[in-house]
């Protein structure tokens, strides 16, 4: 059974302008940037997309936009998750509507569900739709873990949750899922720094923040991967450790942002609470872009 997801997917930021809205236009240019880059899918309204502080038209409009304009030309998996489970059904069947070719699903955050709520949560959304579902396992943002028996229930259970983000970061539990997957059901790193970790030990790639600035360098370093040539994929990792470290100097998006600003990709605008970097981390940032050649 061939894997729906493999390879590299952005998880792509939203741009704003001055005033706070969000900018189309930039919005479109940096998916366009992403495809002539040979990325395999783009993941609106994900963490790396602001989506927290979106409205719910924000949120639907970006995820429409994002249809829209990749016109079948990449994957879009849909960030439509929420730690109201109604809400994120309501999410979900909408990008199901838009034409999402699949929905993406944080782990209900501050609620601080038991295994049985998580399960419970993420097995209403996927009954409530037919499109595919990548459970979003993110423990550092949400304050719960997907262990991995939950996980593998989830598997059994509904036939359209074939996949997951993991950013658990710890690889231990990373190599269990992926020992313990059905056919067909892909496990994608959710740290840029991961990848080929997980690559090695029987994974599928990554949805990437870095890929935002350097999605040709990310798609590289997989497919060699991908492609059982690990040496030729590490001489990649080293080249990209430094951007690895440097966008997460402050919390993410706000590096990966700042660095597209710098490119003249977007505005440097975040919503409050996240906020412009400090003037010392930006310095560094731009060190960093400007000996990658990024800048």
């Amino acid at each position: 059974m061939e894997k729906l997801f493999q390879g590299v997917f952005t998880a792509i930021v939203t741009p704003f302008k001055a005033n706070g809205e969000i900018d189309e236009d930039a919005f479109k240019k940096l998916i366009d940037f992403q495809i002539e880059n040979n990325i395999d899918g783009i993941v609106p309204c994900g963490t790396t997309g602001e989506s927290p502080t979106l409205s719910h038209e924000e949120h639907e409009r970006v995820v429409e936009l994002t249809i829209k304009h990749v016109n079948k030309r990449c994957i879009v998996i849909a960030g439509t998750g929420s730690n109201s489970t109604a809400k994120a059904i309501k999410l979900t069947k909408h990008a199901k509507e838009a034409g999402a070719d699949a929905a993406m699903l944080v782990n209900p955050y501050y609620n601080k569900p038991t295994q049985k709520g998580l399960y419970l949560h993420f097995k209403a959304v996927a009954d409530a739709v037919d499109i595919p579902i990548v459970v979003y396992n993110i423990k550092g943002r949400t304050g719960v873990n997907v262990e991995t028996p939950t996980l593998i229930k989830l598997m059994e259970d509904c036939k359209n949750i074939i996949a997951v983000k993991e950013a658990s970061g710890d690889i231990n539990q990373m190599k269990n899922v992926i020992k313990n997957a059905k056919e067909g059901f892909s496990v994608l790193s959710g740290d840029d720094n991961m990848t080929l970790d997980l690559i090695e030990a029987g994974g599928d790639g990554i949805i990437s923040v870095a890929a935002n600035i350097a999605p040709d360098k990310m798609v590289a370093m997989v497919n060699k991967a991908l492609n059982n040539d690990m040496d030729a994929a590490r001489e990649d990792e080293k080249e990209l450790a430094e951007l690895f470290r440097v966008e997460f100097i402050e919390t993410n998006p706000i590096p990966i942002k700042t660095g597209l600003a710098m490119q003249g990709k977007c505005e440097e605008v975040f919503r409050l609470p996240m906020c412009q970097m400090e003037d010392e981390n930006k310095e560094k940032l731009k060190k960093v872009l400007t000996d990658m050649k990024l800048l």
